[in-house]
């Protein structure tokens, strides 16, 4: 490890050994919580000792941050692809299956990952719930995008607010992922997207 002008750079095979506990602590914490995965569960999970975590992050809390940035490319990585895209009810209807896909995948268990971080942090860790701000943010900023094109292509009434209609669909979604988590049944996530879908199309022009 080297410190150039007070920001740490590693060797690959550090860099491969971070992302190796990142990925470790992800896993843990969404599959037990944040307070029941704990550092030495993350260890042994990345087959790697004590003094070696603390050699790439200072902390619990540094480790945390890395995990929120981990899981908001992640989550927002698989989203990116259609969301990108998106300027018709078929494009909405295609992200909707990969919503309900990927959980089905998953057994419905953990639910949105960075919905989870937030749970857990949100009134604990003030650096943290700013990230997570802005992973949620950045969210939006797709789902408004993708509605503005569907605006410019005629599918939707110019004089409705983008922003707020994408603020809404992701608050839906993630009250649905929430349900579906409990419930281990990803009809609620679909229902949830679904009457978003039905709400846009009472503002077709």
């Amino acid at each position: 490890m080297t410190t150039t002008g007070g920001v740490r750079t590693f060797t690959a095979k550090g860099q491969a050994t971070r992302q190796r506990i990142i990925e470790a602590a992800s896993r843990l914490i969404l599959e037990q919580g944040l307070e029941a995965a704990t550092l030495e569960d993350i260890q042994a999970s990345a087959h790697v000792s004590a003094s070696q975590l603390y050699h790439y992050f200072s902390d619990k809390s540094e480790l945390l941050m890395a995990v929120v940035d981990h899981q908001t490319e992640a989550v927002l990585g698989a989203h990116r692809p259609i969301l990108e895209r998106l300027d018709s009810f078929e494009t909405l209807e295609e992200w909707r299956d990969m919503v309900v896909t990927m959980l089905e995948a998953q057994n419905c268990v953990g639910g949105c990952p960075l919905g989870s971080l937030a749970s857990g942090l949100a009134e604990s860790d003030a650096l943290a719930r700013r990230a997570l701000a802005d992973s949620f943010e950045q969210w939006q900023t797709l789902l408004r995008d993708g509605i503005a094109s569907m605006q410019r292509r005629g599918e939707l009434q110019t004089d409705v607010d983008a922003g707020q209609l994408a603020l809404a669909v992701l608050a839906g979604v993630q009250g649905g992922l929430l349900l579906s988590q409990t419930r281990r049944d990803s009809s609620s996530v679909r229902i949830a997207i679904d009457a978003s879908i039905a709400y846009l199309r009472t503002l077709r022009p």
